[in-house]
């Protein structure tokens, strides 16, 4: 059974955010696919599975699985592609959060993702001290928390106390403002300590959520954004009605077997 590492969002190793991706060659156990996660201690592990209408995927973190995930997705179509086990230009992932498409054009994978919605709303405790910066916009998704800060500076040197963020009843806890770099509409950084992951390097699925926000505030359909972890990575968004568009490029840095 092969297995590999991504790193997505990005053109260079090493960069990014990695993830394995698993190619199933028969249906396993949910307890068999959590372990393997936790072995290979990526912020996602992607299983596939060939069935009639595409390829069954399910993302699973060290601790826990999830309900969507942008960069083990991408990883995903990167290494069918890379494979050769895919020689169609366009991907079907039936997925826990419904279809999702995924659509290659040169070194740019397009993917097709739901929209998640943030709803204001009052920031509980928890949120408040983990973080300990003023906010200007605190909102809440299906998965997420958003928090809007002053800016950039704020984002980038943010040092969360991740004990108290672990319980806040949330996925994820996403940190945005405006770029001050004009190549990019926004930037952002992305806590999940309740899921194991203390700060995720890249987090296709938060732009679910960032993507409309900034739509609005910028009256723009059309965004670039850098998530400002360590390894750093960047995403082109094209915000649609119900959808969006997310994209972003993949490198493969490691190939093996599972025993």
């Amino acid at each position: 059974m092969n297995i590999f590492i991504v790193d997505a969002f990005t053109n260079r190793p090493y960069r990014g955010n990695p993830a394995a991706v698993c190619l199933l060659d028969t249906i396993r156990p949910d307890e068999w696919m959590q372990q393997v996660a936790n072995e290979m201690n990526c912020s996602e592990t992607a299983f596939l599975y060939k069935e009639p209408e595409g390829y069954r995927l399910r993302w699973f973190t060290p601790q826990a699985e999830v309900d969507l995930c942008g960069h083990a997705t991408l990883a995903s179509a990167h290494i069918l592609w890379e494979e050769k086990i895919c020689t169609e230009t366009e991907i079907s992932f039936l997925t826990k959060s419904g279809p999702i498409a995924a659509r290659k054009e040169r070194d740019w994978i397009h993917m097709d993702f739901p929209l998640e919605i943030a709803s204001e709303c009052p920031p509980p405790r928890e949120l408040i001290e983990g973080l300990g910066v003023p906010f200007a916009y605190v909102g809440k998704s299906r998965l997420d928390y958003l928090v809007e800060v002053e800016n950039e500076e704020v984002v980038r040197n943010l040092k969360p106390d991740l004990h108290r963020l672990k319980n806040v009843d949330t996925n994820g806890i996403i940190v945005t403002s405006k770029s001050g770099n004009p190549e990019y509409d926004f930037v952002s950084r992305c806590f999940c300590p309740a899921i194991g992951i203390d700060e995720d390097p890249v987090t296709g699925a938060a732009h679910c959520c960032l993507g409309p926000y900034w739509m609005r505030k910028l009256n723009r359909r059309h965004l670039k954004a850098v998530q400002l972890s360590a390894r750093q990575g960047t995403l082109r968004l094209s915000v649609g009605q119900e959808r969006i568009t997310i994209s972003g490029q993949a490198v493969t840095t490691m190939k093996g077997v599972l025993v």
